[in-house]
């Protein structure tokens, strides 16, 4: 084994195969909280591990993230993984195992990536509680990369138009919206949700920008989808946390399931 986090995300490419029986994937989905109920539409469970089987990951940290890694054939014969639970940037492990499960996918031959969150609204106005959006971009206010050094990614288009307009295609309801990245673990303050519609923010959270960034760079497409869990601090004056996000999450799940299993199903 070593500390390069591309080799480490080879060998456990390597170790996940060989677990669960499946020598290359099409697809990996990473479920944010709260997400993880809707894991079961997606398709037939072929195998499950925990994610601390594989060189590199850590156990979960985080209430509604399970820690396990779901090998899946869907309705469209495709080889699926489903991460269920990530690590965040918050837990103080650093960058790499942050977006170690999308560098493992893609070393398992994984050619799409989907990453979803659970998100506070940014416009209470024009969005509802429970309301899935497509993430059309991203604002990293992490102050952190997955890439060092003189790599230069293009974002120009960091989430896929190809991938969301066949989420519309499923469901044409979907809106999208900017999704903001904070380092967390504090939700962000009522100031600083301002400060995020200025900037052109609809969803605020603490994930998901740094996997999309890895994604990229790797050369896979990305499709983003937030659960909008809450409306930002301050624009309803009721303070947030986590087990509301949760019941979102359980309210929403089979609704979550059945489209992200359609969306697959056409990607």
């Amino acid at each position: 084994m070593t500390n390069d986090p591309y080799a480490l995300a080879t060998d456990a490419a390597d170790a996940l195969k060989s677990a669960v029986g499946v020598e290359s994937f099409d697809v990996a989905l990473v479920m944010g909280s709260g997400w993880v109920p809707a894991a079961d539409a997606i398709g037939e469970t072929i195998a499950e591990i925990p994610v601390t089987d594989l060189p590199g990951f850590a156990p979960p940290a985080v209430e509604g993230h399970a820690g396990r890694i779901r090998a899946v054939r869907t309705g469209s014969d495709k080889n699926a993984l489903i991460f269920l639970g990530r690590t965040h940037l918050y837990e103080g492990r650093g960058v790499e195992p942050v977006v170690h499960g999308v560098r493992t996918a893609i070393r398992a031959g994984v050619g799409t990536i989907v990453l979803t969150n659970a998100a506070g609204g940014l416009r209470p106005e024009t969005q509802e509680v429970g309301e899935a959006v497509l993430i059309s971009d991203h604002i990293n206010l992490t102050g952190a990369s997955p890439i060092t050094g003189a790599t230069f990614v293009d974002l120009t288009e960091v989430y896929s138009a190809r991938l969301r307009e066949l989420a519309r295609e499923v469901d044409p309801s979907l809106a999208e919206g900017v999704y903001v990245a904070f380092r967390g673990p504090t939700y962000e303050t009522p100031a600083e949700v301002r400060m995020c519609r200025i900037l052109g923010g609809d969803m605020v959270g603490m994930s998901t920008a740094l996997e999309a960034i890895a994604a990229r760079e790797a050369g896979a497409e990305v499709l983003g989808i937030s659960l909008v869990t809450n409306p930002g601090a301050g624009l309803v004056g009721t303070p947030l946390n986590h087990e509301e996000v949760l019941q979102v999450g359980r309210a929403t799940a089979a609704r979550m399931g059945g489209l992200l299993a359609k969306v697959v199903d056409r990607i």
